[in-house]
């Protein structure tokens, strides 16, 4: 069951309802997540353009906390790169929990 990470409703009323849509939106951000966590690091030298990117990914999809946090560690610095995996997790297991729902016929 979805934690409330990730605002469905916006996505589903920015797709039009047309949950084929959102599906494929948000497995595309889950496998993106994949490869942005590797990047979450503070020796990494693009840490800050990965934030970047998840924060306007995060908006798209409803992941309105992440896209939050990342907007503070693109300001704050690195030390904020350990919220910035956390709340990219909770938006994935939302996203996993979503996904994983049967679909209407």
């Amino acid at each position: 069951m979805p934690s409330g990470a990730v605002d469905f409703g916006y996505l589903e009323g920015f797709a039009a309802g047309d949950l084929t849509v959102v599906r494929e939106v948000l497995a595309i951000f889950a496998q993106q997540a994949k490869a942005w966590g590797g990047a979450l690091d503070a020796g990494d030298p693009g840490w800050r353009d990965v934030v970047h990117t998840i924060k306007g990914a995060a908006r798209g999809v409803g992941a309105n906390a992440l896209g939050e946090v990342c907007a503070v560690c693109e300001a704050a610095g690195e030390g904020d790169l350990p919220a910035v995996r956390e709340a990219l997790t909770a938006a994935v297991a939302d996203i996993a929990a979503y996904l994983a729902r049967p679909q209407a016929p």
